[in-house]
């Protein structure tokens, strides 16, 4: 099994392809037969996707619901075969409708790759986003004042 440091270097390469919406980029760090675990969904675990079409389909969604989707600040750590990492997500939906809320996925390694993504966040609404010219809810820029 690779170590600490290895591990810790493909989650940052992970969060990295996550900004780009590198679709590629991120089923090439998970292994053939992975899951994802989504924040929401249907069951206790939320949205349960296995093996790599599935997967590479649900994070396509999360693309698709959130066009301009960033995880700022990634923070990561590692134990053996465990890892975490913790962030804030900011999007907005196509409706309209930003959401700024702190998050973390836990993993599973196998073979120098992520085996399991489980991924949980705030429960936050999403609310109206601003108006260019409105200050955002963690912005205090106010209108233009001239």
């Amino acid at each position: 099994m690779p170590g600490d440091a290895a591990l810790l270097e493909l989650l940052d390469r992970f969060a990295d392809a996550w900004n780009r919406h590198d679709l590629d980029a991120l089923m090439s760090m998970m292994t053939d037969d992975c899951v994802f675990e989504a924040s929401a969904g249907p069951d206790a675990a939320g949205q349960r996707s296995e093996g790599q079409q599935a997967v590479r389909a649900a994070y396509a969604a999360v693309f698709d619901t959130f066009p301009d989707a960033h995880w700022a600040n990634p923070r990561h750590f590692v134990a053996g075969s465990r890892g975490v990492s913790e962030w804030t997500f900011t999007g907005t939906q196509k409706e309209g409708k930003a959401i700024e809320v702190n998050g973390c996925d836990l993993f599973t390694f196998r073979d120098g790759r992520i085996a399991i993504k489980n991924s949980f966040r705030k429960n936050r609404p999403a609310a109206p986003a601003p108006h260019p010219h409105e200050a955002s809810p963690t912005s205090p820029v106010g209108p233009p004042t001239h």
